[in-house]
């Protein structure tokens, strides 16, 4: 298991989320981060905070690091390199 890991907030039917999950895969492969993928509709608080928002990428710490259209791989992995001092 790795020392790093994101959330993936995502629901069902959400294209912006099937379009993002293989970006997300590809950013992550080589840093060793893990993603712990949910959907927003199994929680009433994460629905409400970020329903209108997803998919958003969040740190262990629940800071949003990417969010909406998510499709630029090398722009994601820089982030999490960033978020995670890779």
């Amino acid at each position: 298991m790795s020392d790093f890991s994101v959330t993936f907030l995502t629901r069902k039917g959400c294209h912006l989320c099937d379009e993002a999950r293989p970006v997300l895969a590809r950013s992550i492969r080589r840093l060793g981060v893990a993603v712990n993928e949910v959907d927003i509709d199994t929680d009433d608080r994460l629905t409400a905070e970020y329903g209108l928002r997803i998919p958003v990428v969040l740190d262990p710490e629940g800071r949003v690091l990417a969010e909406g259209v998510i499709d630029d791989t090398r722009a994601l992995r820089r982030v999490l390199r960033g978020a995670f001092g890779l």
